[in-house]
């Protein structure tokens, strides 16, 4: 069976794996992420290396991946990826084939190759944790966009004030860092004091954290039915790190409740769903993306 080295390059570390063909996860590894564009090409190709027999490799990364080109615009928390020629110099060094894409587009794709988006054409991915990210899947592939922006929808304006015209994003009032932010700030206390899995834990029993929590939860409500009606997919999956809660479903759905409540037209109810990789869905979901790049 064959086998692929995936890497996933997150903001401070990089998480390393051989997959076979099936998906199936044989061997990981993790390093801190380097100092240089050249250090990160040295940590792969060594660990390439490492490996006897291996067919490719498949790049989970941060930014606005151009997969075609092999480049990396946008920003991201690691400066020097963004211009070099990555799959082009890695290519070069490794003789073997290079694919990359964005991170939350390869968290989309391993949902649609196995998890809970796999018997759907049409979705979208709503990445929630210290902002907010996603993608859009038509007929199970990545709609990027002319600037490669498909599926930023931190983006997206959720607060408008018609007097002062203060604006505020998704990203802004709707992640899970915004709430630890605000919740700090009501208490005055340092946003470094405070546990985001503890808040979300115990908010009924404290009316600060009731109060952020509660809004976190509506506003993502709003997120995902404007989506809805943006797009109408079949599915709409969470990921994230709020995903592995037990209660998110149906915390979202009492709160889609009262919208639907409000709005008595609109008939099309999301459907929403966890992820079922977390951890894993980068990589899968660079290998995936392998698989289908000019197929």
């Amino acid at each position: 069976m064959k086998k692929y080295l995936c890497v996933d390059v997150g903001g401070t570390s990089m998480k390393m794996a051989v997959l076979d063909e099936e998906g199936q996860i044989h061997e990981t590894k993790k390093a801190n992420v380097p100092p240089t564009m050249e250090d990160m090409y040295q940590v792969i190709v060594d660990t390439f290396k490492s490996y006897q027999g291996l067919e490719g490799v498949a790049l989970s990364m941060p930014g606005a991946v151009d997969s075609e080109k092999g480049i990396i615009g946008g920003s991201s928390a690691i400066d020097y990826i963004h211009g070099p020629h990555i799959k082009e110099d890695l290519e070069n060094r490794l003789h073997v084939r290079v694919e990359m894409e964005n991170d939350a587009n390869c968290a989309a794709l391993a949902e649609v190759w196995k998890g809970a988006a796999s018997d759907v054409q049409d979705c979208c991915f709503i990445v929630s944790g210290t902002g907010i990210g996603g993608a859009v899947v038509k007929d199970r592939r990545i709609h990027k966009g002319e600037h490669l922006h498909g599926g930023e929808f931190g983006y997206m304006i959720a607060e408008f004030d018609f007097d002062t015209h203060l604006m505020k994003t998704w990203s802004d009032v709707g992640s899970t860092m915004a709430v630890v932010r605000s919740v700090a700030k009501e208490k005055g206390v340092d946003v470094s004091s405070l546990d985001g899995k503890d808040i979300f834990d115990h908010y009924h029993d404290d009316p600060i954290y009731e109060k952020y929590v509660d809004k976190y939860y509506y506003v993502l409500a709003n997120g995902i039915y404007n989506l809805q009606y943006a797009y109408d997919p079949q599915k709409i999956v969470i990921g994230g790190g709020i995903s592995v809660r037990d209660d998110l479903l149906d915390e979202i759905n009492q709160r889609l409740d009262v919208i639907f409540q409000t709005f008595t037209h609109a008939k099309i109810r999301p459907v929403v769903l966890t992820c079922q990789y977390h951890n894993d869905a980068n990589l899968l979901g660079a290998l995936y993306h392998f698989f289908t790049v000019n197929s």
